[in-house]
């Protein structure tokens, strides 16, 4: 089982002035990898309380997963990236450009994406876009892998290069 946070970077959210629609359409995807959401938060784009928010997500409840969703464009008050990138102790930068190179097949409008992913202690921080297209485009794609990279970092799996006899069809 793995368990997820998620956070909802949404000003008018966080005042109830929008029903959060990304947040819950993560949690239904993630129940295909056998996760489990157990906690879910809606935070203003403020840098200190969505960094506050991931770390209590990490150090306390001790999540394998945590989803960001929204802050990660061009604008004054998008502030999800700096916020994870305070918080995380590595860089998981394969995540974000396989988001990136996704969306980029279906609009060139991809590439104002700053969303990043990393790593703080054993759990892993990805930033998601803000409409539910794009979560679900992005989900899509890593998907596949997101399995494998928990279980490595929890130290229940082995590294990607050990187990290339999976990988491959034999004929």
């Amino acid at each position: 089982m793995i368990t997820i946070g998620i956070i909802t970077a949404s000003d008018k959210g966080s005042k109830g002035e929008r029903v959060d629609t990304s947040g819950p359409l993560i949690e239904e995807m993630l129940k295909t990898l056998g996760g489990v959401v157990k906690a879910y938060a809606i935070v203003p784009d403020e840098r200190q309380q969505l960094a506050d928010k991931m770390i209590y997500m990490v150090d306390e409840l001790k999540l394998d997963l945590i989803f960001t969703t929204g802050g990660t464009g061009f604008s004054p008050r998008d502030v999800t990236p700096e916020a994870t990138l305070d918080v995380v102790d590595r860089l998981a930068p394969g995540i974000a450009e396989a988001i990136r190179m996704k969306s980029l097949s279906i609009t060139p409008k991809a590439m104002l994406s700053r969303a990043v992913s990393g790593i703080r202690k054993q759990s892993l921080i990805i930033n998601l876009p803000g409409s539910p297209k794009g979560v679900r485009e992005s989900i899509e794609v890593i998907l596949p892998a997101l399995s494998h990279g928990i279980g490595i970092l929890k130290g229940v799996e082995g590294e990607c290069g050990n187990d290339h006899k999976h990988d491959h069809k034999h004929d």
